[in-house]
């Protein structure tokens, strides 16, 4: 128990800060692009006040970790009125876009953080150092893991929107219905998963890209550590 209160300690906080800048990418690209719903609802903070959904953002992740289901969790989605981009259907696709590769550019300084905590090994890492490598390698893997899930073109994540945007215009449209049944999708795929482990969704279709891309990142972490 003490092992997985440890685990939510140092979660939370990660998970909090990749949602947060992940959120504000949104908002950021869609003012760059004519909206300015976000900024002028005051989104455009890195203060999680203002983005942390209570439910999304603490509850949920840290009763998956409590009872070892697949950690995940959500923020307050920055608005985005769509009909105010200079250009709805392109600029839609760059909002959507703009999330993910946050979460990506987030692991890269994670890799130099931890390439950084390798090089003060000269053995078994112990005490606050094992946190930090700890820390670290779950940061990186959770902006990893957000990344590549927010791009399944599934509503109601980002990879939806970038696929509606390649869709021609008529299939566009009845794409777009499928946004309100998106979070009961989302819902269900959680308790199937959960309810149903042998399934093994997980471990078949989300943990080979998460471990393969990890693996570049902590290479990158070795080669900055000098290993």
């Amino acid at each position: 128990m003490t092992e997985t209160l440890s685990l939510i300690l140092i979660l939370v906080p990660c998970l909090v800060i990749a949602i947060v800048f992940h959120e504000v990418a949104h908002g950021w690209t869609a003012l760059a692009l004519g909206d300015t719903t976000a900024r002028d609802r005051g989104r455009l903070t890195l203060n999680p006040v203002r983005h942390v959904d209570p439910v999304g953002t603490l509850v949920v992740p840290g009763a998956l970790a409590l009872l070892g289901g697949p950690i995940f969790g959500w923020a307050k989605p920055v608005p985005v009125l769509r009909n105010r981009l200079n250009n709805p259907r392109f600029g839609m696709m760059l909002v959507a876009a703009a999330g993910p590769l946050t979460n990506l550019v987030l692991a890269v300084f994670g890799a130099a953080a931890l390439g950084i905590a390798y090089g003060q090994i000269s053995g078994p890492p112990e005490g606050l150092l094992a946190g930090v490598i700890q820390g670290l390698q779950i940061f990186l893997l959770l902006n990893i893991f957000l990344a590549l899930f927010n791009l399944l073109p599934i509503p109601p994540f980002d990879g939806s929107h970038i696929a509606e945007g390649l869709m021609p215009r008529s299939m566009a449209v009845q794409f777009q219905k499928l946004q309100q049944v998106g979070m009961l999708f989302l819902i269900g795929l959680i308790a199937v998963t959960w309810a149903f482990p042998q399934t093994g969704i997980i471990e078949r279709f989300v943990l080979p890209p998460v471990d393969w891309l990890f693996g570049y990142y902590n290479a990158l972490a070795l080669w900055i550590a000098g290993f």
